[in-house]
């Protein structure tokens, strides 16, 4: 769908409308990353709150600058995925431990259940969940300081 054949816009709650080129409105659409890391910014889904899709945008980069915030918006709120920087402690080599890190939100500090919480999602991107079910991100595993990669070594 490009563009110019969808409108965005919040009603008086809060809530996105979107109104398709045929003139019909859908209130309360929420967007959903197709590939949320590895392509972000293609193919985004707008789906109703009973889970129906009224919309498939291929690329952000194709939108208004206006529906595109809106759209980026209302992503930003919907998604929390800290990205790891850095790991600058660990309370143990044996799970579960306390990790302490650096992210792209500040410094934080969480607990990794086990080994199976660390999953690779590509050869240098590894997605860590908590104990809390919270997914930090650590999109490049061979850019990491030598101390971060050599915890974390430990682990996989």
């Amino acid at each position: 769908m490009d563009g110019d054949q969808l409108q965005l816009s919040r009603d008086s709650f809060g809530k996105l409308v979107l109104t398709t080129a045929d003139g019909q409105q859908h209130a309360g659409v929420a967007p959903v990353r197709a590939f949320p890391i590895q392509a972000p910014d293609e193919g985004i889904s707008l789906m109703t709150g009973d889970g129906k899709e009224v919309a498939w945008i291929p690329s952000l980069a194709a939108l208004s600058a206006a529906t595109r915030a809106l759209l980026e918006e209302e992503l930003q709120g919907r998604e929390f995925m800290p990205e790891i920087l850095a790991i600058r402690a660990v309370s143990s080599y044996a799970t579960p431990s306390t990790w302490q890190v650096s992210t792209d939100r500040g410094d934080t500090s969480f607990v990794l259940r086990g080994e199976e919480d660390i999953r690779r999602i590509s050869a240098d991107t590894l997605l860590i969940s908590d104990s809390h079910g919270i997914h930090f991100l650590l999109r490049d595993l061979h850019g990491l300081d030598r101390q971060s990669r050599k915890i974390l070594d430990r682990f996989l």
